[in-house]
Parts: structure tokens; sequence; C-alpha cells
């Protein structure tokens, strides 16, 4: 028998919930087949058969919530010493006809941390069984030679490494949810009784915020910068370029320039794309510009990726398309991960000015208030402008005040004279 685990689906993610099962005890499934959906922090994600096997027992009910990544959901048919792969020669007499067919974890859990990955990114094959003792002896499976069918690892491998001493996993830095707990006083603490209150548990949506928001409060030295920005060109250029766009569908928001304008600022100051690392400050080549977007129960950041590439018509089809998904939680990981700059806007909401808390490893986020009519000064008289202003958070460590200013200098004419960035 083999045990189907809960895979991680992103290197955060700690557990999730089975949402749905595709398959049945008895069914027999195929490689590529969809067995189950599971929703995480952050999505609602389809996990894949890596091979065939018949469906044995079903560990774990569709519907449960926090199950752990690498816990056993489903258990097939299959040899763990010896499994024969498919389309390979006939398994030993000895051996039962129904022992041949093998399934293992999802496909997806190859992208994630705790499933073995060499480091080129092609997946290194080992039975559940040897994952799972491999990780309660502390062993990196990327060290440990195969020697199961085409490579696999399999427990004897595992048992050999083991007893050598060698092939030990790199130490995991301790989780901070103890201390955060122990921070976090209660309400009973606060003297706010019992029965005064409805509790909502936290999704794990709600605690991976929770818990990256407090590193970064934590951890990052940052300060912010403001700025005022005038619209009202860019509103005019604005309505000439949708109705251009009319008849392709497509509507250009405020925020579409902002992103726009933000890459480019990015590409003309490099230094304030850029991440702070333990080895050094991390240049980023491309200016991938995640957006803030509100869900059910949190908040998530897909990316433009290559956004100084982009033309406006572009980067509107791709922001509307991430949005729509993002809030049906049907984004890919790499859709949500990785990117080098983040904007957080509130104006539709009718908020001036705000600052945001650092996306890390990102070294800046941009927060962008309303756009609003206000009285301006120009050359020496009173007048009426559109105007929004914008606030820069940057993290000292890698964007100091001079970088974030001059950041803010390339930034602000773009989106006050915004024909040149049609250019």
């Amino acid at each position: 028998m083999t045990d189907i685990l809960m895979p991680a689906l992103s290197p955060t993610m700690e557990e999730g919930v089975l949402a749905k099962w595709h398959i049945k005890v008895g069914d027999v499934v195929s490689a590529g087949d969809v067995i189950a959906e599971i929703e995480t922090d952050k999505a609602t994600m389809e996990v894949e058969a890596v091979d065939e096997g018949e469906v044995l027992e079903i560990l774990v009910a569709e519907g449960t919530e926090g199950v752990k990544v690498n816990t056993p959901i489903a258990r097939l048919a299959g040899d763990d010493a010896a499994p024969a792969p498919k389309k390979a020669e006939a398994a030993p007499a000895a051996e039962a006809p129904k022992e041949a067919p093998k399934a293992e974890a999802p496909k997806a859990e190859t992208k994630a941390a705790p499933a073995p990955v060499a480091a080129s990114g092609e997946r290194i094959f080992a039975s559940p069984l040897a994952r799972r003792l491999a990780a309660m002896a502390g062993l990196d499976l990327k060290a440990i030679k195969g020697t199961g069918p085409h490579g696999r690892i399999v427990k004897r491998d595992v048992e050999a490494a083991q007893a050598s001493g060698g092939a030990k996993a790199p130490a995991q830095a301790a989780a901070p949810a103890a201390a955060e707990a122990k921070a976090t006083p209660s309400l009973a603490q606060m003297g706010i009784a019992d029965g005064t209150y409805d509790l909502i548990p936290l999704d794990g949506m709600r605690k991976a915020i929770a818990r990256r928001m407090v590193e970064s409060v934590n951890n990052v030295p940052h300060f912010p910068l403001f700025i005022d920005v005038e619209l009202d060109a860019l509103m005019a250029a604005r309505a000439q370029i949708n109705k251009m766009l009319e008849p392709r569908g497509i509507k250009v928001s405020v925020n579409d320039f902002v992103i726009k304008a933000a890459a480019m600022a990015l590409k003309a100051v490099p230094e304030a794309n850029a991440s702070y690392t333990p080895e050094g400050i991390a240049m980023h080549h491309n200016a991938d510009v995640s957006m803030a977007v509100a869900i059910d129960g949190g908040l998530i950041t897909p990316i433009i990726r290559k956004a100084e590439t982009k033309g406006l018509a572009q980067i509107a089809t791709e922001s509307k398309d991430l949005a729509s998904r993002a809030r049906d939680r049907k984004l890919k990981p790499e859709e949500f991960q990785g990117g080098t700059f983040s904007v957080s806007n509130l104006g539709m909401f009718g908020i001036k000015q705000f600052t945001s808390i650092i996306n890390e490893p990102q070294g800046c986020i941009m927060s962008v208030g309303a756009g609003e009519q206000r009285p301006v000064v120009k050359n020496g008289e009173l007048t009426v402008a559109t105007v929004m202003t914008v606030t820069l958070t940057c993290d000292h460590r890698v964007v100091d005040g001079a970088t974030g200013a001059r950041f803010l200098q390339a930034f602000k004419p773009l989106l006050e004279n915004p024909l040149s960035m049609l250019a």
C-alpha cells in the first residue's frame, strides 16, 4: 500500500483545506487525473495523480480544515520497496499482479519546499514512505542516491544513508507562531468577558497574513515618503485611451497607469527595484509589480510580470484577469509569488492617504490614495487641481531616503505627463 500525502502547493504552505475529492474507493486513477481540490491560504488548486493505481481508502474526508502538509490523505495499492513503473518489464512472479501499479503524492507537491527537488528544478523521485523516513531522520533526500526503478529513492536507501550518518538536512528555522502566541494576550487577560463577543475562527489565509505582517514590522527597518501627484492630464488621457479601446472591450484604470509608471520608474532608478538578503542586495532585472487585491478573508498580491515591457492595454487586461481569478482563489502560486515591488490602492474607497506594510522580501511598497479636487498654487496663483497622495514605504536596509526620493522624482512626472509612457 502507498499513502498519498497532503501536498504543499506553495513554499509557505503549512496546512490547507481538503475541499473536494474527485475519486472514491475502488476507482483506478491514471497519470494526470485530477484527484482532489485543496484550498491553501491563497488559492484553491487541483491536485493531479502522477501514476496509476487503485484507491483503497480515503483517509481525510472532503471539507476537512487544517490538514497538515505531508499528512496521509488517501491510500492506494502499491509496493514501496520495489514499485514497478508503467510500461516497464513484468513484475517478478513472487509479486501479486495488483502490487505492480503505483501512485504517489500529487504532482503539485513537486513545487513545494518539503518535496525533494534538485537544484536544477528537476524532481527527485522518492516514495512517500522514503520521504517520511527521511524527514523523521533529518536527512536531505537530494543527497541520497536511489536504487529503486529509474533511480527512485526507496526505504532501503534512506536506511542506508541514516546508518552511514550522511545526507543530513539543513536545520530549519523555528516557527514564529509560538512566540507570537505568547506575545498576544487573550481577551480575558484584557478584561473582556466571555459571551460579549462572537469569535470567528482564523482561516489559513488570515493566519498567514498575520504571521507575515508581524514578521515584516518586527524585522524590516522601514520609513515612509509622501508625494502629491496631479491627475488632470492623466484623467483626460485615460478618457481618450478608453474610447479608442472600447471596441476591444478593454478599460484602463488609474491603477493601471500607476503600475506602468511604477515599473518605468523602477527601471530608471534600479536601486529601488531591489531586495535585501543576508548574502547581499539583490538587484532585480525586471519590474514585476505586485498589486494588492482584497478578497474574502484577506489579501493577495497577483503580479504583473515585466510590467516595464507592457503597454497600458495589456496591463489592464492582465490586471483584470488576475484580480478576477484572485477573488475566485484560482491563481497559481507563480502568479502571486516573487514580485519585486508592490502597489496598494485604496483610492476607490475614498482613502486620502495611508502607509502600507512592506511585502518581504521586496524593498518597497507604494500606497495610492484617492484623487480629489484640491486647491493648489501655480505661478503664484491659486487654482484647483485633481491631486492624489502617494506614499512609498521603504526597507531602509536596501532603499535609503535619497534612493526612495529619486524613485518618486521619476514616478511623478510619468503620471502628470502620461503621454510620456506611450512613447
